[in-house]
């Protein structure tokens, strides 16, 4: 039985977030392939269509740098709470479009949203949740784009069914709108603000109340003191103000390196239509295979993290699937090469078969661990913005995926594959030299036997970790940080 059950129901509503990302991403690319759409809207070329997908990437780069500029002025729920409102207005002039202009407007407006709520799902989920279920807890951002993904997906398969004309469209435009309102009921209702957050702007009193609501698993003694280490970790670290990202880096360069890296690796994973369509594979075909993606990514997102990132680890998740990875993409690349120009019904399947082993081992292995682990390894006073940064990288490398794949898949074919392949293998050399373990560590006697606070992963980076009711030293932060380790440490978070 899951002993922080308020947690859970907060961190399912707060994945709503996530869920508007891959649901909001996903409904688009099905909508304008309907010849309804196109009929309505004047046979646009492929330029102002490809602007339907370009300017939605470009408001969730803006969405992420509002998220870097005022997400901490306004607080998680009121900035969630803002995107929220946002996301339904453009989800209803994207449904309600009577031309292009009107339809790009509702697609950055809903793009500005989903990029400043998705990057600060993950930190919310990070704050509230126990050291021992925050693999599960965090994870659930990750569970979130996947069902909103394989939504996506069922929702364009099945409305390749519709009667033409513009229901097949306005509908699953249409079907944004609830999880917004949904979201925000919820933010206004019983979803607590950030205790961390709360301590940060002064509120300690309110803070404490917070922290042991969503720590019902504890004993009043065991409350006071890990919020009393918490509280003291953050005030130290707000003893300075941190202005600029080069100050960010100056003070914790390992952390601040990390964090982006953890972000941008998930850019290999794709939507595998193009492949499809290279294997003459039929439309309504490519949308049910397109739904079953989905679903895979889905259930062994959810299955996965029910059991690996709290017991094996967050390092050896993100090292076994990007190993995954590189082969499924190797062997993607051979079975293109050797049976998309031939008739050989069998190979054609084999080649199928890669793309499903690719989506399990990505979101079963690296999906929920992107979405937590950056927003796990910053401290709290830069946390938001370093993962606005981390989502802006993100979102830049997004859009260079997606303009440069059917373009390079038609020109080199197969072989853009190895482009994957070759990122993915630094980033695998990255994980293995600087990503600290997170993972719980048994028989830790500080706060708890089976893992570390949010606070005590400042140590796993040479950091100072402050005791409760230990004085702080004016300037102790640099030469704490100066000390820190330059090697890998194999530590456990």
């Amino acid at each position: 039985m899951f002993e922080d059950r308020f947690a859970l129901i907060v961190g399912i509503t707060a994945s709503i977030g996530t869920f508007l990302y891959g649901f909001d991403t996903g409904i688009a690319t099905t909508t304008i392939a309907h010849p309804s759409w196109r009929a309505y809207m004047g046979n646009p070329t492929n330029g102002i269509t490809g602007a339907v997908v370009s300017t939605y990437i470009a408001g969730e780069a803006i969405g992420a740098v509002f998220q870097i500029l005022i997400a901490d002025r306004l607080g998680r729920k009121r900035f969630m709470q803002l995107c929220c409102i946002l996301v339904t207005i453009g989800c209803i002039v994207q449904a309600a479009a009577q031309s292009i202009p009107m339809f790009l407007v509702g697609r950055i407006l809903a793009g500005i949203a989903v990029g400043a709520i998705s990057g600060t799902v993950p930190v919310y989920l990070s704050e509230i949740s126990s050291p021992k279920t925050r693999g599960f807890i965090g994870g659930l951002g990750g569970v979130g784009l996947s069902s909103g993904t394989m939504t996506a997906n069922w929702v364009g398969y099945a409305c390749g069914y519709a009667p033409y004309g513009a229901i097949q469209w306005r509908l699953p435009l249409a079907m944004q709108l609830p999880w917004g309102i949904i979201l925000f009921i919820g933010l206004s209702t019983y979803m607590p603000d950030s205790p961390r957050q709360l301590v940060q702007k002064g509120r300690v009193d309110e803070a404490k109340h917070v922290f042991a609501r969503i720590r019902s698993d504890l004993e009043s003694e065991e409350v006071q003191r890990e919020f009393g280490i918490m509280h003291a970790q953050i005030e130290y670290e707000m003893q300075r103000k941190i202005l600029t990202f080069g100050e960010m880096f100056k003070l914790y360069r390992r952390r601040v390196a990390v964090c982006p890296d953890s972000d941008v690796r998930d850019r290999s994973e794709r939507n595998p239509a193009t492949l499809y369509k290279s294997l003459g594979i039929e439309a309504q075909t490519i949308l049910a295979l397109a739904a079953v993606w989905g679903t895979c990514a889905f259930v062994s997102n959810v299955i996965a993290i029910n059991y690996l990132p709290d017991r094996w680890g967050r390092r050896k998740m993100l090292l076994a699937g990007l190993s995954c990875v590189i082969i499924t993409e190797i062997y993607c690349a051979v079975m293109q090469r050797e049976f998309q120009y031939t008739n050989n019904r069998v190979g054609k399947a084999f080649a199928v078969v890669g793309i499903f082993v690719f989506v399990i081992c990505y979101y079963a292995l690296i999906n929920s661990v992107t979405w937590l682990y950056g927003a796990e390894v910053v401290p709290m006073s830069i946390r938001s913005r370093m993962v606005g940064l981390s989502a802006v990288a993100h979102y830049v490398v997004n859009v260079g995926i997606t303009q440069a794949g059917p373009t390079a898949f038609a020109n080199i074919h197969e072989n853009y594959y190895y482009v994957f392949v070759a990122c993915c293998a630094c980033y695998l050399v990255i994980v293995y030299m600087f990503f600290p373990e997170s993972e719980s560590r048994q028989g830790q006697v500080l706060v708890y036997a089976n893992g570390k606070t949010l606070e005590e992963i400042a140590a796993s980076f040479g950091d100072k970790v402050i005791e409760a009711g230990e004085p702080i030293v004016a300037g102790e932060s640099y030469s704490a940080v100066e000390k820190g380790h330059s090697a890998h440490v194999d530590v456990k978070v």
